[in-house]
């Protein structure tokens, strides 16, 4: 076979498979949609984390729930959003001036909101990748082959903590130790 055949059959293999990429690839975010379901988003993440950490049970601290999330898709369907996030939760405390990290944890969730009749936002239900067994085909089938890759990143919780710095009346600087 001559050497331009190959090289036009090799050519096509390259386009195709990087339009199947390109198609699987997580999509673009509507950024201003984003900024008014995220807070939503954020608060449900904290109310419902209240009560599930170690901070919590011990008064002194006035453990708090701080959480973020980081859009993976989001899919605008007339009066229901769909958004597939990465979220991070830490409860964080205060003992002697120092910050202190009691309880987190990271996973991939789907929540579904709905417009409200003042034209925000509110949760109608939330899916969490399962723990253990199970944990990759839920993360798979929410998000595809290729987010998975986002989804391992660890997410920073530089943000969270300077939230918490200032929910607690701390310097900028205050360190953040171990519960």
């Amino acid at each position: 076979m001559p050497a331009g055949r190959w090289g036009t059959g090799a050519g096509a293999v390259v386009v195709l498979a990087a339009t199947g990429v390109w198609a699987m690839w997580p999509g673009q975010v509507d950024s201003r949609l984003w900024g008014e379901v995220r807070p939503v988003i954020e608060a449900r993440l904290a109310a419902e984390s209240r009560g599930s950490g170690y901070g919590e049970a011990v008064p002194a601290l006035e453990a708090h729930w701080f959480c973020r999330a980081e859009a993976l898709d989001l899919d605008d369907h007339g009066d229901e959003v769909r958004a597939g996030v990465n979220t991070l939760c830490v409860e964080y405390g205060v003992r002697d001036g120092s910050l202190v990290e009691c309880s987190a944890g990271q996973a991939p969730q789907v929540l579904r909101l709905a417009r409200t009749a003042d034209g925000g936002y509110r949760v109608v239900s939330r899916e969490q990748a399962p723990d253990g067994a199970g944990n990759a085909r839920w993360t798979r089938d929410h998000f595809g082959r290729f987010a998975g890759s986002a989804l391992d990143r660890p997410m920073s919780a530089g943000a969270l903590e300077s939230a918490a710095r200032t929910r607690f009346g701390l310097p900028a600087d205050a360190p953040v130790a171990d519960c």
